[in-house]
């Protein structure tokens, strides 16, 4: 089975309905459902999701999307070796530089991002929600 990432962006992209990028989220997690990959997301991306959309939605509302969220999203650990990794990597962003190290160490096969222009030193593939759709639509058939 294929292995995903998701990135901030899609998770938040996702649970918003933040148009246009939402529709292709929404693609992604319904392949989820369907069994046809596994989405992941670092430890990491989990908490900046509350942090976010804290603005958003009152704390209780919230915290149930994110319940309900996990229920469809393994939560791979930002360990100290992720950190270690990270702060000696030559990735400008340092958050984008934990991704990737938690993807590494996660056994991750794509990292879905708006941003695939932060993860050009990352050894996992990073694609756009659209991108991710197009390459697993055709290697599905």
């Amino acid at each position: 089975m294929i292995r995903v990432l998701l990135d901030t962006n899609i998770i938040i992209d996702f649970l918003t309905d933040r148009q246009p990028f939402s529709f292709h989220a929404t693609d992604i997690f319904k392949q989820a459902r369907n069994k046809s990959i596994e989405l992941c997301t670092s430890s990491h991306s989990f908490a900046t999701t509350h942090y976010v959309m804290k603005k958003l939605l009152p704390e209780k509302v919230l915290r149930a999307n994110l319940i309900k969220l996990n229920e469809h999203i393994q939560i791979l650990p930002v360990t100290e070796k992720e950190i270690q990794h990270a702060l000696s990597s030559n990735y400008s962003e340092f958050e984008d530089a934990v991704q990737v190290f938690t993807a590494l160490n996660g056994q991750i096969d794509y990292l879905i991002t708006r941003n695939i222009k932060d993860f050009k030193l990352s050894p996992i593939p990073a694609l756009t929600a659209d991108q991710f759709l197009q390459r697993n639509h055709h290697s599905s058939k």
